[in-house]
């Protein structure tokens, strides 16, 4: 079966898979235990995606017990072979054992269904480089240390028929016309684009479909929100899961701040901000960003003085059909997460794809972005994520607040914005860095993904074409 059969656990969600698969072979195929575990170890993969502990769901034995209690013996003998070798591997380390045990006895017995994804599975990735390493130093350090072979990193990517193709088609275009159509197949022949930067007619071009696509975004906000904005204001965009760690609440100090200037008779180019995203439907606080985001809005937009210098946009229903218009509409992607955080993100790859320069931490797929587009091609800003070093100091200082570091990384940020409106004043030096954005996004394919998936963890070998 695993030669014919690959299943990947996609997150901690799914992982009660890896029981009902025992289940299905040692119930009703009749096999024995090591025979089925063999298999099972062999066809399953899992990836994880995040570091929040929240996502690392565990769930309680009793519950378990009243709704699939077959399964529960099961992960309880899975647990009791495993608990074994770890034993033997590491005698008289009982808080070892306690970790790494798949029943969490400290808070009214759990199931840690990570760990039972771990244990099952023959490989185990992250989807980003910096995020990879964070998991085998901190959430599964344990597990790292006893199996360093079952842990990759695959980072994410985006598939460019969808978004670049799809959802910039005059981009698609124009880039077709120069360099061939081989790039929607091979996204690394975008890296041809890097000899265009100095052809004005190219760069000519290349603003045009910019703007089109600002004036389509901005058509679409007026008719929804009745807020009219200028095209040739610099779209700042922040598209996202609101949450505390990806913080929109770090943007909306710096609107803050621009609006305060701008009272103040400070100068910068005409700024739209534009945000983008839902919360959970328990998570209170990331509505109240939500909230705060309208409520800072409505101040800004009916204020005489900004004459059009500053707007903020909140796009309601945010989704996949908004975000083909909003992404080709962007100058600047806003992918600001508190560093350590991240694991991967896809947005920061659609943006950047798009044309639009990032500003961001040093987390997720933004250091990989960095290293293909160039240091000097993004806007990198805040604490690396060695951000725990000295937080005794920290929490001395200032008792117990700030966890996910707005404060910390507010003046770095403002500063790394105020180099963000410098150079959008100048739009022959802004399209040259943005065409190398989009000429350094091959790395991030989804096609490389999937192959590096294949070739990584399913063993899968690429078919021969037929000669036609």
């Amino acid at each position: 079966m695993p030669d014919k059969v690959a299943i990947q656990l996609n997150d901690t969600h799914p992982s009660i898979a890896v029981a009902e698969l025992m289940r299905i072979l040692t119930d009703q195929h009749h096999m024995e235990w090591d025979a089925a575990w063999d298999i099972t170890t062999r066809t399953f993969a899992y990836t994880n995606h995040t570091l929040m502990p929240e996502a690392l769901e565990t769930w309680a034995v009793a519950l378990f017990q009243r709704v699939l209690p077959r399964h529960l013996q099961i992960i309880y003998e899975i647990n009791r072979r495993f608990m074994k070798d770890v034993m033997h591997q590491h005698p008289g380390e009982a808080a070892l054992w306690q970790r790494m045990s798949l029943i969490d006895e400290s808070h009214g017995k759990r199931i840690r269904m990570a760990h039972l994804a771990i244990v099952g599975s023959h490989k185990v990735n992250g989807v980003a480089a910096i995020h990879t390493r964070l998991m085998k130093e901190t959430i599964f350090a344990d597990f790292h240390r006893l199996w360093p072979n079952k842990f990759v990193n695959m980072t994410n990517g985006v598939t460019p028929r969808r978004w670049l193709n799809q959802a910039n088609p005059a981009l698609a275009k124009l880039i077709t016309r120069r360099i061939g159509n081989g790039w929607l197949k091979d996204l690394d022949q975008l890296r041809q684009l890097t000899a265009l930067t100095s052809d004005a007619d190219f760069c000519n071009d290349f603003v045009r479909v910019k703007r089109d696509n600002k004036v389509r975004l901005a058509q679409l906000i007026e008719q929804r929100l009745s807020i009219r904005v200028n095209p040739d204001s610099l779209f700042d965009v922040q598209i996202k899961r609101i949450h505390e760690y990806k913080r929109q609440l770090l943007n909306v100090l710096h609107i803050i701040t621009l609006y305060n200037r701008i009272r103040a008779g400070g100068t910068a180019p005409p700024r739209t901000v534009i945000f983008g995203g839902k919360a959970a439907p328990g998570y209170r606080f990331a509505k109240l960003i939500i909230r705060l985001i309208n409520d800072v809005a409505d101040v800004v937009n009916n204020d005489s003085r900004m004459n059009d210098r500053l707007k903020v946009v909140f796009i309601p229903n945010y989704n996949v059909s908004n975000a083909e218009i909003i992404i080709p509409a962007a100058d600047l992607s806003e992918q600001i997460s508190t560093a350590g955080t991240e694991a991967s993100g896809t947005g920061n790859m659609k943006l950047a794809l798009n044309g639009a320069l990032t500003i961001g931490t040093l987390d997720g797929a933004n250091v990989e972005i960095r290293d293909e587009v160039g240091h000097e091609n993004i806007f990198i800003f805040g604490m690396t994520g060695d951000c725990d070093r000295y937080k005794p100091v920290f929490d001395n200082l200032t008792c117990h607040g700030d966890y996910y570091r707005l404060m910390a990384d507010y003046e770095s940020y403002v500063a790394c914005q105020d180099r963000v409106g410098q150079l959008f004043g100048d739009p022959s030096a802004w399209t040259q860095k943005a065409i190398l954005n989009v000429a350094g996004m091959g790395q991030f394919s989804s096609d490389r993904t999937i192959s590096q998936y294949a070739k990584t963890i399913w063993n899968v070998v690429p078919k021969a074409r037929k000669q036609t």
